[in-house]
């Protein structure tokens, strides 16, 4: 295999060719820097947790096929992932992910102490987390706390603490994990239950749709709350109003269990992120 071949089934690995992934964990951290800091973050922490975003959720994605090489060849949509497919070994996607983790450690080394101490917690959850699939019923759950450790780290990185706000972001978080990865469980739910693996779509049962609009309502009410509590008005509100529309949007998407549907909603949160996103940088911004 050419140079050329194996940079681009590397680049397969780390999901390069799918960006929406990374944008899941950038809108949550870039909304805790424009909280933390009262809407004037520093460029400098934007380009530290914005690669560093990209360089962890790779990572994650290298470990990840790893842990599921041996369960990705019965699944329609995994079936050929480059490790699955024997593109490259489960070593190469290892020490991928090793690289990738160091490159994103050292972006932070100016940080404080507790941003990095931060970092180990993260790097040890995004790890651990595709074995949970093995024996945890909602898996998404820890997927959601792995998504958004990006917020405690953009607190501590500005405060230099973790304040409450910080907290009931990573919960709004979690629950939104829920939600759309739930979308995304739905699509393999049929190859899932063939191989044993666990996953919110299959532990909702029946109430899946039901789960994942309660999901979406807790996760906003959250976001609201904080948002109101930091001094946001009329534009935040505006956002959260549109972000509640794409999660109806989305109910339409998945009311009839459609796979293909369920994957467009999964990647429709894109913008319900960025919605959110948005109502909070405009709403500082025209303070």
């Amino acid at each position: 295999m050419s140079v050329t071949e194996r940079l681009y089934w590397y680049s397969r690995l780390i999901r390069l060719d799918k960006p929406v992934g990374t944008l899941l964990l950038l809108w949550p951290t870039l909304a805790a820097l424009w909280l933390a800091s009262g809407g004037v973050p520093d460029w400098k922490l934007l380009l530290i947790f914005s690669l560093g975003t990209l360089l962890m959720r790779s990572a994650g994605c290298a470990v990840n096929d790893y842990a599921d090489r041996d369960f990705d060849k019965y699944v329609k949509r995994t079936a050929e992932r480059p490790i699955t497919s024997g593109k490259i070994s489960g070593k190469e996607a290892l020490a991928v992910a090793a690289a990738l983790a160091l490159i994103s450690f050292a972006l932070i080394i100016p940080l404080n102490t507790l941003t990095k101490q931060l970092s180990v917690c993260a790097v040890l959850i995004a790890a651990s987390y595709p074995y949970f699939k093995r024996f945890f019923a909602i898996p998404q759950a820890y997927l959601g706390i792995a998504f958004g450790f990006g917020i405690p780290m953009a607190y501590a990185s500005i405060q230099g603490l973790l304040p409450v706000s910080a907290w009931l972001l990573l919960v709004a978080n979690v629950f939104w994990a829920v939600a759309y990865d739930t979308e995304y469980a739905m699509v393999d739910r049929d190859d899932d239950l063939k191989i044993g693996i666990k996953t919110s779509a299959i532990t909702f049962g029946r109430f899946d749709v039901l789960a994942v609009m309660l999901c979406y309502g807790i996760s906003l009410s959250i976001i609201t709350l904080v948002g109101l509590n930091n001094g946001l008005g009329k534009i935040f509100l505006l956002g959260i109003a549109t972000a509640a529309l794409c999660a109806f949007y989305h109910y339409v998407l998945i009311k009839d269990r459609d796979r293909m549907s369920c994957f467009a909603a999964f990647r429709h949160n894109n913008w319900l992120g960025a919605a959110i996103f948005a109502g909070i940088a405009f709403d500082y911004a025209l303070k």
